[in-house]
């Protein structure tokens, strides 16, 4: 009988049989049992609002990236935000209770789970929007950043409100003073219609005088001088003039340029009107960049920012001067867009400044900077530098609406002429600045910042102190050190500009 074919067969596990093969095959067995869990759900670390005039950024800050979709919707204006893979959380709700009620453009904000592993948020507009909606990697100390920056749809105009905010067009004039000057002023006389006529119509002064006719020529009307009225005999008051016999001319109104043109009359320029000097301050940092932070927790965006109030004040108390700030609230401006700013004004200085932070808290000193386009003066400046022109990482900007425009200024447009019009204005400032506290370095340093870039208008960066230092840091904070470096600046200003006087400018001041 014949025998069955024999077969060989090989073992299911070559080689040696060892304790981490059978592990191996024991884990291979398990995963084949159990199913896969989801993954995580990423989580929110931390919720920012910034609210400004300019725009209101809402930070998310999480432990991943997320994918997010967001669509507008009318009557009433409507922002809807859908975010995936995410779970709501304690840290998520607080969002509600941070949007202010003095936001320009957020009315409130509503937060749900859509559904699962799906968060949705509205936003309650006060008018129309244009959303930019766009996420950032890790950073300094932050981690993945949701961001929402909600623009006007008009956005607004610099000079409308450096004019709006500024005290300039009255800074000479007496507490209670009318804003124009008044008319020369006449002896009272009896209660009459003439007595009692507002002060805009001088045509009807010679109504007073019985013996005086009535002239009214296209030019203005030169009333006669009161001594001869006060030596007449007395005499009967006339009857009232009618006053379909004495239009009463239109009411001039006059813009605010030309109320400040009149502080020049008050300095002795004998009526000439000399044009106004803008001065673009620009606080460095602001919103989600702090800045630097000194020991005892103070934020350089918060004391620059309160410096340059101050500075401010002290130059449109000046004659003929009006002053922009690139910002004036906790909010963040992409070094871009404060150049442009100052631009967009027609500023005739831009003036930074920063309270920064050295390696070593043994730094001390105050600094001037300038722009160089052939390296930095020594070290120190190119670092700092450096560590200024990361304030777009770190404050956080949209580079895919990133104007190419503004970009393309901050590359090589710089002149050998701003330069040297930078120093000339760096070296008034810093003789001053010496004259009241410690310098780093007794020349103007000159360095790479982005923010010096502007191409036709002197620019300096200010370091009022080194925050790291904790003797520095305490003089930053004190209001009487504050005004005392906001004083000198002004000096140096001044004293630029009396050795340097603006040239006329084709615009209407």
């Amino acid at each position: 009988m014949p025998q069955p074919p024999y077969f060989r067969t090989k073992p299911l596990i070559p080689g040696p049989v060892t304790r981490r093969t059978i592990l191996k095959a024991g884990g291979t067995l398990l995963l084949s049992v159990f199913p896969v869990l989801p993954a995580a759900a990423a989580q929110i670390l931390a919720v920012r609002v910034w609210p400004a005039a300019d725009y209101t950024r809402v930070t998310l800050e999480n432990d991943s990236d997320l994918k997010v979709t967001h669509f507008t919707v009318p009557d009433p204006q409507r922002l809807v935000v859908d975010i995936e893979g995410l779970e709501l959380n304690p840290t998520l709700k607080s969002l509600v209770a941070k949007i202010q009620s003095g936001d320009p453009y957020i009315k409130q904000v509503r937060v749900g789970q859509n559904r699962p592993n799906v968060v949705r948020l509205v936003f309650d507009l006060k008018e129309e929007i244009k959303p930019q909606v766009f996420t950032l990697a890790p950073v300094g100390s932050y981690k993945h950043r949701l961001i929402f920056d909600l623009y006007p749809v008009k956005a607004v105009d610099p000079i409308a409100a450096m004019i709006e905010k500024g005290e300039w067009s009255r800074a000479d004039a007496p507490p209670g003073s009318p804003e124009m000057p008044a008319p020369a002023p006449r002896p009272p006389l009896a209660a009459t219609p003439a007595a009692t006529a507002p002060a805009t119509a001088p045509a009807t002064a010679p109504a007073t005088v019985p013996p005086a006719p009535i002239v009214t020529p296209p030019a203005p009307v030169i009333v006669p001088p009161a001594g001869p009225v006060l030596a007449q005999p007395a005499a009967p008051p006339p009857a009232p003039v009618p006053k379909t016999e004495l239009p009463e001319p239109a009411p001039v109104r006059p813009d605010p340029p030309r109320v400040a043109a009149s502080k020049a009359d008050k300095g002795g320029k004998g009526g000439k009107v000399v044009r106004m000097m803008t001065i673009a301050l620009d606080p460095g940092h602001g919103g989600e960049d702090p800045g630097a932070i000194g020991a005892s927790g103070t934020r350089e965006k918060d004391i620059v920012l309160a410096i340059a109030k101050r500075l401010k004040f002290k130059l449109e108390e000046q004659p003929n001067m009006r002053v922009m700030l690139t910002r004036d609230g906790d909010y963040f401006v992409p070094l871009g867009v404060r150049v442009e700013k100052a631009r967009k004004v027609q500023a005739d200085l831009f003036v930074s400044l920063h309270a920064d932070a050295f390696m070593l808290p043994t730094a001390r000193g105050s600094s001037v900077f300038v722009l160089s386009e052939k390296g930095a003066t020594s070290t120190a400046a190119r670092w700092l530098a450096n560590k200024e022109n990361l304030a777009d990482a770190i404050g956080g900007v949209n580079m895919q609406s990133h104007d190419k425009q503004i970009a393309s200024v901050l590359l090589d447009l710089s002149t050998t002429a701003q330069i040297n019009d930078s120093m000339k204005l760096g070296k008034a400032v810093l003789g001053e600045i010496s004259g009241i506290a410690r310098l780093h370095k007794g020349s103007v340093e000159q360095a790479g910042f982005a923010v010096l870039k502007a191409p036709d208008i002197p620019s300096i960066l200010i370091e009022t102190a080194f925050i790291s230092n904790p003797e520095e840091e305490a003089k930053l904070r004190d209001n009487g050190y504050q005004d005392q470096i906001a004083a000198a600046i002004t000096k140096g200003i001044k004293r630029y500009f009396a050795a340097n006087p603006p040239l006329a400018k084709g615009r209407q001041t």
